[in-house]
């Protein structure tokens, strides 16, 4: 049976959480394997509506187990108070969450490293979110981080917490000019750990091999996108860690010959969160309107999101370092009542017309959009499920973005709701 990962294909707020949401009752196992609690999915189910940013959206499924891979950053209060949030909503989690004994944990030190970093870069700001996910990535490559096994020896941590913690303050008192943070609270917070987050950690790998062995149907859940990556995305404006296919293998100990299938979910349109180069970005009235109907606002943040129109540059290269075998469009409701739409199909760069992607976020800055105009649509598509009654307009957009990235649209979201969803080829 097979392993199939959904990837955020732009600059994240792809509409993932919903997609996860409709495939994952097919599923055994959800697995997340990237980032922290800086991505944010938001899930519209029988149990309302709810903001997921650690959990796996397949905690939902009640017959399903939910983990956490090796390749994420955990904030134990943050996972903590999710658990709190579901639990109120009648979600059963039970044994159907595990977190990997191998992830890496965002401590107190971080969130506080991460703030004074931003204020310090001043107008070269990234836009982080301020969780403290890149300083906790800084340390597990220098090899001084905390890993989530280390809470089940505290007489082993001791000595390993006291180097982390003298190291964290080296930079807030020394470069940053900082009140240093007291190693005594971080103890007392991990101490709390020990108790009320481990009972959550165990061997996620094991269980995900197991679980591919046994032909069961594994289920990868990404966060954030390809143009975030560390080192494919539009670098320094990028994320820590991987959210590309690379990523889920290194982030949950799989083989990449394991994974069967990539699903790459685009937006109508296009979306970005912080700072950073946005060839197709819109400004005015029209982003205004886009942005204020589809909501675009983080679901970390609450920050408004940049809106542009497709960028099939962007699409090809995003096919091109994840090898998608479908691609999912999500919004295509929110350009409904547009009499044109406006696809990038090339950039203009000093003059010339390039159809690659840059590699260098400077180049990217510089380079315009070729645009192609398509007409809009003369019905709403929203709350459509059958193909077949897709408007023509829409049938030709969609067709459109298949030839000018390479590869078939196989599902459409056309809603937040989970039934508001045009299977166009059997997926799982």
């Amino acid at each position: 049976m097979p392993v199939c990962a959904v990837l955020g294909a732009q600059w994240g707020d792809e509409g993932k959480g919903k997609i996860v949401d409709f495939l994952a009752q097919n599923a055994d196992i959800i697995a997340r394997f990237s980032g922290g609690n800086n991505a944010g999915h938001t899930v519209i189910n029988d149990f309302g509506k709810s903001s997921l940013h650690l959990i796996p959206t397949g905690i939902f499924v009640t017959s399903a187990l939910n983990v956490i891979g090796n390749g994420v950053v955990v904030n134990p209060d943050a996972f903590l108070e999710e658990v709190n949030n579901l639990t109120k909503k009648g979600v059963s989690i039970g044994k159907r969450l595990m977190v990997s004994e191998r992830s890496h944990l965002v401590m107190p030190y971080h969130i506080l490293l991460d703030e004074l970093a931003e204020k310090a870069r001043g107008k070269q700001a990234l836009g982080t979110t301020g969780r403290g996910i890149g300083p906790a990535y800084t340390d597990k490559v220098a090899r001084i981080g905390i890993r989530a096994a280390d809470l089940a020896d505290m007489e082993f941590l001791r000595p390993k917490l006291e180097n982390a913690v003298a190291y964290a303050n080296a930079l807030i008192s020394n470069v940053y000019n900082d009140k240093p943070v007291s190693f005594d609270k971080v103890w007392e917070k991990c101490s709390e750990w020990s108790k009320s987050f481990m009972p959550f950690v165990g061997p996620v790998e094991h269980a995900v091999y197991d679980a591919i062995e046994s032909d069961k149907i594994v289920l990868l859940e990404g966060a954030q996108g390809a143009l975030l990556d560390l080192d494919h995305g539009t670098y320094p404006y990028v994320t820590s860690s991987h959210p590309t296919i690379g990523g889920a293998c290194t982030g949950l100990g799989l083989l990449p010959g394991q994974i069967d299938k990539i699903f790459g979910v685009f937006k109508a349109y296009s979306t970005r969160v912080g700072s950073g180069p946005f060839v197709t970005e819109l400004v005015g009235s029209l982003a205004n309107y886009i942005r204020e109907l589809a909501k675009e606002f983080g679901t970390t943040t609450g920050r408004p999101r940049r809106v542009g129109w497709f960028d099939s540059v962007v699409g090809r290269y995003s096919l091109r370092i994840n090898g998608y075998t479908s691609l999912f469009l999500t919004r295509l409701d929110v350009l409904d009542d547009l009499d044109k739409i406006k696809v990038c199909t090339a950039y203009e760069l000093d003059g010339e017309v390039v159809h690659d992607f840059p590699g260098n976020a400077s180049v990217l800055d510089r380079c315009k959009p070729v645009y192609e105009e398509i007409d809009g649509w003369d019905r709403p598509t929203a709350g459509i499920s059958d193909f077949s009654e897709l408007p023509e307009g829409a049938v030709n957009y969609i067709n459109r973005i298949e030839e000018l990235i390479g590869c078939k649209v196989d599902l459409i979201s056309t809603g937040p709701e989970r039934e508001e969803t045009i299977v166009v080829r059997q997926l799982i």
